[in-house]
């Protein structure tokens, strides 16, 4: 083969593989946790008390508090719960299916947010006890994203995609919501159910899709 052909083929190549590489994005796996609204947090730890934070979270203004809850469903328990900052205006709970078996509950797949007619439950802290009223969801898979990456990717706002993820278990995502704002990082968001059947680890990526 010609050296001029050879290298036309190389350089086809890694284009191609450059191109795939600007489509792929990382995918976060999700644990269970809380957002508080302030008037949770002072019923749970005490009137005027200032949450610490332990560390700063992928998305911009987003951090993890040193401070836990416990969860308490009619069939059981589940303790050491990581809370999520900054506040809210409403607490949101957010598990996955597996969790909520173990708790005893079924909370609805939504969007984070929508909590009109989600699942109650109470959650203990150290000074006291509150039920959260509509507060409890498995989370929708979804993708944060920028503008700039939701033009370069050719999706927008709201948009329901597929997504393949390579791992141990490759697999396709469906029924992945596109969120996009300037606030945003690239990331797709799964939980540890959907990971698990992925067989993921924590350096996973994907892309979108055509089905």
């Amino acid at each position: 083969m010609q050296e001029s052909k050879i290298k036309e083929i190389v350089e086809l190549v890694i284009k191609e593989l450059t191109k795939k590489d600007e489509q792929a994005f990382p995918v976060e796996i999700s644990a269970r946790h809380v957002h508080l609204c302030e008037k949770h947090i002072e019923k749970l730890f005490g009137e005027g008390y200032q949450m610490t934070v332990k560390k700063e979270l992928s998305q911009p203004g987003q951090f993890q508090y040193n401070e836990r809850v416990t969860l308490i469903g009619p069939k059981g328990v589940i303790k050491n719960v990581a809370i999520l900052g900054p506040p809210r205006n409403k607490t949101q709970v957010e598990v996955s299916n597996t969790d909520a078996r173990a708790l005893g509950i079924k909370p609805p797949v939504r969007e984070s947010g929508n909590l009109d007619g989600s699942q109650s439950i109470f959650i203990a802290g150290d000074k006291g006890v509150v039920e959260a009223l509509e507060s409890t969801i498995v989370a929708k898979r979804h993708i944060h994203m920028d503008t700039k990456d939701a033009k370069r990717l050719g999706v927008k706002d709201k948009e329901i995609v597929a997504v393949r993820v390579k791992g141990d278990r490759p697999i396709v995502f469906e029924e992945v919501v596109v969120r996009v704002s300037d606030a945003y990082k690239l990331s797709m968001h799964i939980d540890f159910d959907e990971a698990n059947a992925a067989g993921l680890n924590k350096n996973a990526h994907g892309e979108i899709v055509k089905l």
